[in-house]
């Protein structure tokens, strides 16, 4: 599949070895009203993506660049510590226990991340 199947709007984010498998990174798209932050984390050759805000307080989860990550692999708010899965964004301990990250649709074409939505 190539970049010419994507929708309308679809923005490139990054190369898709950008992401190491096991990591996360954040990226910024849009301007204005129309900004976002989305983190995309890779595991097991495939990629997800979630606003970079945590639903118990809406603060971004990490406090230095890029660092997302637990040893145990959990996303980490370090506002307080509520940790979600990376593969469906769960919240599986912490102030927002039971709730989701919002999802941020993805594709990966002829070795780009793009954003879909």
């Amino acid at each position: 599949m190539t970049a010419a199947d994507l929708p309308e709007g679809a923005a490139a984010l990054c190369a898709r070895d950008a992401v190491a498998d096991g990591a996360a990174r954040s990226f910024v798209v849009g301007e204005g009203a129309g900004r976002r932050d989305i983190i995309v984390v890779a595991s097991g050759g495939t990629v997800s993506g979630y606003l970079n805000s945590c639903p118990h307080r809406g603060t971004p989860l990490e406090t230095f660049p890029d660092r997302f990550l637990d040893r145990a692999g959990f996303l980490v708010c370090s506002t307080h510590g509520a940790r979600f899965r990376p593969a469906d964004g769960f919240c599986v301990a912490g102030p927002c226990a039971g709730q989701f990250l919002r999802t941020v649709k993805l594709a990966v074409r002829a070795g780009t991340i793009f954003v879909l939505d």
